[in-house]
């Protein structure tokens, strides 16, 4: 085939996948693969075994697709329909592949077990088809080019699909696609909203073409994916900088990381060059906070501890909230998020405290409302900064958004 710029289309067969019994992996990992050499995917599809409705998938990407990828339905039973769907849509013989078969055959030999009938049908292929060995077990895969779109028949199971697509679908595909390479970063943002950073973005969105730009929200902030395609890898890092470097003049300020860097990884880093230590007390968090700080290899040189005052009493005793703060203000309140902050700060003899209080739920707590939440932050250089925050979602969630928020304020602060 001549060369050509390949859409590639993932077609999963299996009832199994459709009932949640197991994962669809095998998508993912292919378009990985694919776009590590520069090969667009543009659907990933599941349909269960039944060889119309895997049929009407199958016509459905021969319309869109010029590279269509099926995983399963190549084993020895009955509801294996992948080659009697294609056959069906596209007339092509099916014939029995003679290495694959004595393959099959020497297998049960070997094992000195009888071999069903049945087992025959993993050695069919289509007739003038490229074949594809298994060396992992026993249905070769199939090439098969059909009205101008190649058809890739593999193994389902990941094991063998891996094998085939790495040792022989790639270095096809490259001849036909040429010498061309995906790369992607993931520019992390933190203190806007969705909607305001992809206003602030709009005219860098609309005119995108090569890197393409993809804001996202996530649990721990925004995202912004960048994707070039180019020749070489570094053509491709050289126009992703360029693309990083217009988006952060735009919204630099909110920035803190890319691709798999942590918010508390960046606080963490701050308090160490600033030679400064922090102390925790937590009351709806629960300790999520220093649990997060103290995952990180070195905590002990940033982290003194933390106390968990879920209990009013403990706010009261251990920490010295005044009672008059909790009888008039509440334990949710910016007073009692201040005492906490600072209190704990000269507890544990640090310069930072940061403080957590409020209600996540499921009912109210002092007349405030699931989702109101006090951070307090403290430094004995004389800051100190109270944020009342009002949080959406379940317990969990409002409790997870707590933290972040909390290492927002931090990061904010410190850099």
């Amino acid at each position: 085939m001549k060369k050509q710029q390949l859409n590639t289309e993932i077609i999963a067969v299996g009832t199994e996948l459709l009932l949640g019994q197991i994962a669809n992996t095998n998508a993912q990992w292919i378009s990985d693969q694919l776009a590590h050499n520069g090969i667009n995917t543009f659907y990933h599809t599941v349909v269960g075994d039944n060889k119309q409705r895997v049929a009407t998938i199958f016509e459905h990407a021969q319309k869109r697709s010029n590279v269509v990828i099926v995983t399963g339905g190549l084993g020895p039973t009955v509801d294996d329909l992948s080659r009697e769907a294609f056959h069906e849509m596209t007339e092509i013989p099916i014939v029995e592949e003679k290495n694959a078969m004595e393959k099959i055959i020497r297998f049960y030999q070997n094992q000195n077990i009888p071999m069903t009938p049945n087992n025959k049908r993993q050695a069919r292929v289509f007739k003038d088809s490229i074949i594809l060995t298994n060396k992992f077990g026993m249905a070769p895969g199939n090439i098969v080019e059909y009205n101008d779109v190649i058809w890739i028949f593999l193994p389902g199971v990941p094991r063998e699909m891996k094998q085939i697509f790495s040792d022989e679908v790639i270095p096809y595909l490259k001849k036909i696609n040429g010498e061309m390479i995906i790369e992607s970063t993931v520019l992390r943002f933190t203190g806007i909203g969705e909607s305001a950073l992809e206003h602030k973005l709009q005219s860098l969105i609309a005119s995108q073409r090569n890197p393409t730009i993809a804001p996202l929200a996530q649990k721990d902030g925004l995202t912004v994916r960048l994707t070039a395609k180019a020749q070489s890898k570094e053509k491709a890092k050289i126009m992703i900088e360029e693309t990083k470097a217009a988006i952060l003049n735009e919204v630099g300020e909110f920035y803190y990381g890319e691709n798999n860097e942590r918010l508390e990884e960046k606080v963490f880093n701050l308090l160490k060059q600033k030679g400064k230590r922090i102390a925790s007390a937590e009351s709806l968090t629960g300790g999520l906070f220093a649990d997060k700080l103290v995952s990180l290899n070195g905590a002990t040189a940033v982290f003194a501890g933390g106390v968990v005052c879920y209990d009013p009493a403990v706010k009261e005793n251990v920490l010295n909230v005044l009672p008059e703060t909790i009888q008039s203000k509440g334990t949710v309140s910016e007073q009692c998020a201040s005492e906490l902050a600072e209190n704990v700060s000269h507890l544990l003899q640090t310069s930072i405290g940061i403080s957590f209080t409020g209600v996540a739920g499921p009912d109210e707590i002092e007349g405030k409302r699931v989702g109101t939440v006090f951070i307090g932050l403290y430094d004995t250089n004389g800051y100190k900064h109270i944020e009342e925050c009002h949080f959406s979602g379940n317990r969990d969630q409002i409790r997870h958004r707590a933290v972040f928020k909390g290492y927002e304020l931090l990061f904010n602060y410190l850099k």
